[in-house]
């Protein structure tokens, strides 16, 4: 089903967020986790982009899902999903994301991506009215008109070298 307007800038944010996980999992299969670079981009990531994209859903989006009795349960396990990646991000913030909670938090990202995409996105389109769409782009819109645009997709994080290893 092609994307409603009103949902494509979240969806063009879940596909760099998907990128990111992409790469973590490249990289921990190629063995080249340089953890603290990869700390600083998820918290950057975070800063930057998420916490806009988190905003825009929980303050906008959600609340007119749940006016749709069958978006309900769905909606509250995505909230309880963004309350656990928010607890991956501050991690990273700290430094403290090693390689196996680095790899989760790839897999739990990528999962809850794929929910909001193939459950949520294609029910809203399905559930909701024309009006109410319009009306959920006009919030979604105002909502991210506030966002950075940055939202570009970096490049691995290098490793430092040997004769580098410092800041």
């Amino acid at each position: 089903m092609l994307r409603d307007k009103s949902l494509i800038p979240l969806s063009r944010q879940h596909q760099h967020a998907l990128a990111l996980c992409v790469r973590i999992d490249r990289a921990a299969k190629a063995g080249k986790l340089a953890l603290e670079s990869w700390n600083a981009e998820v918290a950057g990531m975070f800063e930057q982009e998420i916490t806009h994209h988190f905003a825009a859903e929980e303050e906008k989006l959600f609340p007119a899902c749940t006016r749709v009795p069958q978006l309900q349960e769905l909606v509250s396990e995505l909230l309880q999903e963004h309350a656990e990646l928010r607890r991956y991000f501050a991690q990273a913030a700290d430094g403290q994301l090693g390689q196996e909670e680095l790899m989760a938090f790839g897999e739990k990202l990528s999962a809850h991506i794929r929910k909001e995409e193939r459950q949520l996105f294609e029910d809203v389109q399905k559930l909701m009215s024309e009006g109410d769409l319009a009306k959920l782009r006009v919030t979604l819109a105002r909502s991210l008109d506030n966002a950075p645009s940055a939202c570009s997709i970096r490049g691995e994080p290098t490793p430092p070298s040997p004769n580098n290893s410092g800041s």
